[in-house]
């Protein structure tokens, strides 16, 4: 079936289907418009914008994979809805209760409960098969929904302390004189302190959603997406921690001032383009490892 004939047969099958998305984004009007300013504000979430025309590029990539006849699996939906209508009524009743979540906590009950009922509509509208072969772009909707204070703070914790812990093992293999505690680095003539804004962890986020969609469209198997996935932990935390251990360097050799310089400032992009080379390599790796494809049937002809 050809993409026009497609597209003919899905609209009166599915026709409601752009309707209720619509309508969703309308009730979420507020949220969303909050969403936006966060993600204008926030270089962490600068990506957000861009998660729904990617999901919808996905789709639109996959669409040869639908199987517009399927039926539709309710039961599942109705359990994303009442989950979503859930969330969302949780959401307007901590405000005004004084709830004790953090000011982006209340925003990401919001999102989130925006992603399970467009997820749950799709669920409705769409048949099993279908859903199965737009899992991907469906469940990418999630990095929408930004971090809870909690897990930012672990996660900008952990980055922290890994990264550290490489940067002295650097120095200590090339024989530098330092005295590190606490992510604080006693170097001669300057002391350098691993800040949470130091972490990476926008750099790493980037990173994580590259390895997932570059594992969706050119690796087949589970676990070698898994293993490029989870790649992107050590790579981070190697990553920073040569960053931290350069800047440290050169503050010793050449100047303290270089603390001062661009290489710490705006140097980020630059330590993220070099991590970018083994993740590719190791992409390159498990992508030729991979069985080849069947042959595909010649069309039959009557």
């Amino acid at each position: 079936m050809d993409d026009s004939n497609q597209t003919q047969s899905f609209l009166p099958k599915h026709g409601p289907l752009v309707p209720f998305l619509i309508g969703i984004v309308v009730c979420f009007a507020w949220p969303l418009y909050h969403l936006a300013r966060l993600s204008l504000r926030d270089d962490l979430y600068s990506h957000i914008l861009l998660v729904p025309l990617v999901s919808i590029y996905l789709i639109w990539t996959d669409r040869a994979a639908l199987q517009l006849d399927a039926e539709p699996n309710r039961r599942n939906a109705l359990i994303l809805w009442a989950t979503g209508v859930a969330l969302a009524i949780f959401s307007l009743l901590a405000a005004p209760l004084g709830s004790s979540l953090a000011p982006d906590d209340g925003l990401v009950l919001y999102i989130l409960s925006f992603v399970i009922l467009v997820i749950g509509t799709c669920c409705w509208f769409l048949g099993r098969a279908t859903v199965r072969a737009l899992a991907f772009p469906l469940l990418f909707l999630v990095f929408m929904v930004p971090f809870p204070a909690f897990m930012r703070s672990g996660l900008e914790t952990f980055l922290q302390h890994g990264s550290a812990e490489f940067a002295h093992l650097l120095f200590r293999l090339c024989g530098t004189t330092v005295y590190y505690q606490d992510l604080l680095f006693r170097l001669p003539g300057i002391n350098l302190e691993v800040a949470p804004e130091c972490s990476g962890i926008r750099s790493s986020l980037a990173l994580f959603i590259t390895s997932l969609i570059a594992g969706h469209f050119f690796l087949r198997t589970r676990w070698k997406c898994a293993v490029l996935t989870l790649a992107v932990i050590p790579l981070a935390l190697v990553r920073n921690g040569f960053r931290i251990f350069t800047i440290g360097e050169l503050c010793v050799h050449v100047s303290p001032d270089m603390i001062n310089s661009y290489i710490h400032r705006q140097g980020g992009p630059v330590f993220f383009v070099l991590s970018l080379i083994p993740f590719f390599l190791l992409l390159r790796v498990l992508y030729r490892s991979e069985p080849p494809l069947p042959p595909r049937r010649p069309p039959e002809t009557t």
